[in-house]
């Protein structure tokens, strides 16, 4: 058992190896058009956000470079 909390614990989504294809496409259309929508209300807060997790990808792989072992 998980020692997470529930509103930490990952949410697995498994899909039906029986949908058919159309089933899967309904799907597949359904959440481009919920990007959309998150992007038409949050485009600048997700720029901003990912301009700062890419800052700190950045920064981690310098930080990977510069190590302090010696040969």
């Amino acid at each position: 058992m998980s020692t997470l909390p529930d509103h930490l614990r990952p949410i697995t989504v498994e899909i039906p190896v029986t949908w058919t294809a159309e089933q899967a496409l309904a799907v597949w259309q359904m959440l481009d058009e919920l990007r959309e929508k998150i992007w038409t209300r949050y485009s600048c807060q997700l720029q901003d956000l990912l301009a700062e997790q890419q800052s700190y990808s950045v920064v981690d792989k310098a930080d990977v470079g510069s190590s302090d072992i010696d040969f």
